[in-house]
Order: structure tokens, then sequence, then C-alpha cells
């Protein structure tokens, strides 16, 4: 297997909570590179500037590296699209700049060819029992599922990662015709679209990134819904005032959110404000080793499990 080498620039003080948003996609290695200990080596060990780099001896200065691998395949493109969303979402909570620079390089694919590799990997893809999720290019006989079509891109949520796929067989076991849907860190905007497809009257998206707003009305667009049934914001639901009194207009029948561990622990007690009574908050997005840890928050919000599937090291949950 061919691997991505991913790097990501940040601070010693960013090395822990850049490391847990890493391990809550998936990541099981980390190599750290940091800063101090460089400068400390040094410091103390003159005798030693021989054997170090010229540029690095004069400038006595190296940068906090954090670097992980990936797969060279879908499921690693996924992976690396979810990576960029911790990444951005964790640079848009440091206002003072104290995690660095956070910014991600990959060695192996230039981010201009990541688009373009996923053709060799993605083909239409059978989820659950009513749908089917195929890239652009791919033609398919006539089917009595719902299509939805997509132009595979950098946002996470594609339909061959496990998350998006049990968040989809959950959906389409609840989704009722009429129903009104809240897509939080919708990235690509897959599951409050396939809602829509699958008969929901009106679905709200939100995400972290902006880029995401564009994208998920790109997929909207291009699968027949219009913006009269489809609103998306870019903002952080905990914090932002007014996309929160956006949304608060109205109460969901599902409430959706396929993001990490930490994330949906948050996420809980907004996720339970915005629905209905007797709603259902379908979630994943979670490693396997979190999964008690999400169930108590969940509990603890007020929920109640009602059901709960995993798929290879993640797991989702529907609670009521």
């Amino acid at each position: 297997m061919d691997w991505i080498k991913v790097t990501i620039f940040t601070s010693s003080e960013g090395i822990e909570p850049l490391s847990g948003r890493l391990y809550g996609t998936g990541i099981t290695g980390i190599e750290i590179e940091d800063e101090k200990d460089f400068n400390d080596f040094l410091e103390n060990n003159t005798e030693y500037w021989d054997y170090v780099d010229d540029e690095l001896r004069e400038s006595k200065k190296g940068e906090t590296k954090v670097i992980v691998y990936v797969s060279d395949n879908a499921s690693g493109y996924e992976q690396l699209a979810l990576i960029k969303d911790e990444i951005s979402a964790m640079k848009s909570l440091d206002c003072d700049g104290v995690f660095g620079r956070l910014e991600l390089e990959t060695d192996g694919v230039s981010e201009e060819d990541w688009a373009n590799n996923w053709r060799q990997y993605y083909h239409p893809i059978e989820i659950g029992e009513k749908i089917l999720i195929k890239p652009v290019w791919e033609d398919i006989e006539a089917t009595d599922r719902v299509v939805f079509d997509i132009e595979p891109g950098l946002s996470f949520g594609t339909g061959s990662h496990e998350t998006t796929q049990l968040c989809l067989e959950n959906l389409e076991k609840r989704i009722k015709s009429g129903m009104k849907v809240l897509d939080l860190g919708c990235g690509s905007g897959i599951l409050s679209v396939i809602a829509l497809l699958l008969g929901a009257d009106k679905a709200v998206a939100v995400d972290i990134d902006p880029n995401a707003v564009d994208i998920a009305y790109e997929n909207a667009e291009r699968n027949g819904i219009g913006k009269d049934r489809y609103t998306v914001y870019a903002g952080n639901i905990l914090t932002d005032e007014r996309i929160q009194r956006e949304i608060g207009k109205d109460e969901y029948d599902i409430v959706l959110a396929n993001i990490v561990a930490d994330v949906i622990i948050a996420l809980a007690p907004a996720a339970k404000r915005y629905m209905k009574r007797g709603g259902a908050f379908i979630t994943s997005g979670i490693i396997d080793s979190r999964a008690a840890e999400v169930e108590e928050a969940l509990r603890n919000a007020g929920f109640e499990i009602a059901d709960k599937r995993e798929k290879k090291d993640w797991v989702a949950m529907v609670c009521e």
C-alpha cells in the first residue's frame, strides 16, 4: 500500500490538543518534532553542532510539526479531508495564535491532484436499502434507489467512509415525508441533501468551514434541490449567536452530526435544544475507543440511546 505523509505545523502548546483531534479521526500513529526540544538540544549540545543542518544551526530555530500518514486510496483521502476539517476547526478557536500556524502539507500527492485521484477509486455505492451514491462521471442503469450525484472533492462526506454510511443507514430508517432536518458539521452536505431526496421538506446545514457552504449548495443544485428548501450557514453553532437565532426559529425532526467525539460531546445539549419532542439525533464520526465517553455525554444531555451501530472502528448512535 502507498502512503501519503501529512505534516501539520503547530507549536509546542498545540501538540497535545492537535494530537487528540487527530486520534479522533482514526489516526493511530503520530510523529512529533518539537521546536522546544530542538532548541534545547542546540543550546545544551554545542559540541554536536557539526551534525546539524547549517541553516537550522544558524537560525537556532526549528518548527514544531505533527506528522501522520494516511493511505493513498479513497479511504485515506476521506481521512485526509477529515483532518483538514479538524485543523480548520482548531484554527478558528485559536484566536491568540497559541497553537502556531496550523497549516498542512502533504508529501506524495499535491492538493490539486486530490480530486482527480478520486476517479480511480470512486465508483457508485449502494448504502442501506434506499440510497445510491454515484460520481457524476458514472452512468448507471435505472434503479428504484434514491440517487445522489456527487463530484468527489476535498470536503469530508462522499459516502465511502464508514461514518457517513452509518449515518445514512440510520437516516433512511427514520426519515419521513415533510420532516425538517438540521445537519451540524455538514461538510459536503451529503447527509442533509440525501435527507431531502428521501422526502424531507426542508433542511438547514451548518459548518465551521466557510468553503462548505458553496460545496453543499453545489451538491444540492446538482441533485435538483433549491435554496427554497435548503439553507447552509458558515460558523460555529456553539458560539455564533446569529446562527443560533436563525436555526432556533424552527424545531427539527432529525438532527444530524457526523463529526468527531469531542465535538459531538460539546454539541449534545445544543442538538437537544433544537429538536422537536420525539425527534432523533443521529450522530457518528465516533472512533470505537471513545464510544462509551460519547454515550455518557449524550445521556447526561437528556438523550436515550435508541440504536447503536458499528462498522470497522467507527460507531454511530441514534438518540431520542
